[in-house]
């Protein structure tokens, strides 16, 4: 694996200063209490077919399609390392529309919701304005296998920090536009289903896209690893090298399934620190908040569409 330790909060650390606190929370799924998420609403002028024309063949950079096909199977044994593989429908990248298309800075995922529509990813993964989904990102296609979505509306726990109780909160949903067709994104790409995470200890298959800057290969990667808890915070922890700036807010499933190559999430990469310790760990060892009782208020913040309001 190229690249260098990960920085605070595993996502570009160029792209923290553009995206200057924008205002991200990301994606979708299942059930559960109250009311209340806040969201960032869009005006209505920014269409899946409008990004999918931005993408356009001379905003990708040059690449090839090469990929190892071997490497499906090898990253689900714990190995303590990631490895490259060809990605999956329902795991992709999120980019900033209006830059050249080249940088991706955190991953996101479909998760199972009513419309059809949600995505989720880390609450530290400002998106702002003219953000685009890319789901099962291949480097240098004109043409992505599953399209390119527009963000519509995005929420985010209004308690979440990167430090203290509030980093147990840094996950968030986003609804993302229908296609050309009138499809929504669940339709085409699958799902995993937002369920609770059973305890600290799980095997998990870990599913990112580090960014250019520091794997050059620009390709998806995946580990499977055993959780234990991150002292004093309700997270997990995963020591799996390999997880640079770009992963934050990769899917941990549990029960993978090879033939639908989905999963039940428990978690997504992010939590204190952005999602991992500074220095020589950073890209080794990873955190996800627990889903309990929070993450299904905002999700159903989500589904309804409603401003995310806690007490």
């Amino acid at each position: 694996m190229v690249g260098v330790p990960v920085r605070f909060s595993r996502w570009s650390r160029a792209r923290w200063f553009r995206a200057v606190l924008a205002a991200l929370y990301v994606v979708a799924l299942a059930a559960a209490v109250p009311r209340g998420a806040g969201g960032h609403g869009r005006d209505g002028s920014w269409s899946s077919e409008e990004a999918r024309r931005f993408w356009g063949p001379t905003r990708m950079s040059a690449a090839s399609d090469d990929n190892d096909g071997d490497a499906l199977s090898e990253a689900q044994r714990i190995t303590g390392s990631a490895r490259h593989f060809d990605g999956v429908p329902s795991v992709g990248v999120i980019f900033y529309v209006g830059e050249d298309m080249k940088n991706h800075h955190c991953t996101a995922s479909v998760v199972h919701s009513p419309k059809g529509n949600m995505i989720i990813t880390a609450g530290h993964c400002s998106m702002g304005d003219d953000a685009a989904f890319v789901p099962d990102y291949q480097q240098g296609r004109s043409k992505q296998p599953y399209g390119v979505w527009a963000v519509d509306r995005t929420f985010i726990d209004p308690r979440r920090q990167d430090t203290g109780e509030g980093s147990d909160l840094d996950f968030a949903f986003a609804t993302v536009k229908p296609d050309v067709l009138g499809r929504q994104i669940e339709r085409v790409t699958g799902a995993n289903r937002l369920v609770r995470t059973p305890g600290y200890v799980n095997r998990v298959t870990v599913i990112g896209y580090p960014d250019v800057d520091d794997d050059p290969a620009d390709e998806a990667i995946r580990c499977s690893a055993m959780t234990t808890q991150l002292d004093r915070r309700r997270q997990m922890r995963m020591v799996c090298d390999g997880f640079y700036s770009g992963t934050s807010g990769s899917p941990w499933l549990t029960h993978f399934d090879e033939k639908t190559r989905t999963g039940d999430l428990i978690g997504v990469l992010g939590g204190f620190n952005g999602g991992g310790p500074d220095g020589e760990e950073g890209s080794r060892i990873s955190y996800a908040p627990i889903n309990d009782d929070e993450i299904f208020k905002l999700y159903l913040d989500a589904i309804n569409d409603r401003d995310p309001k806690r007490d």
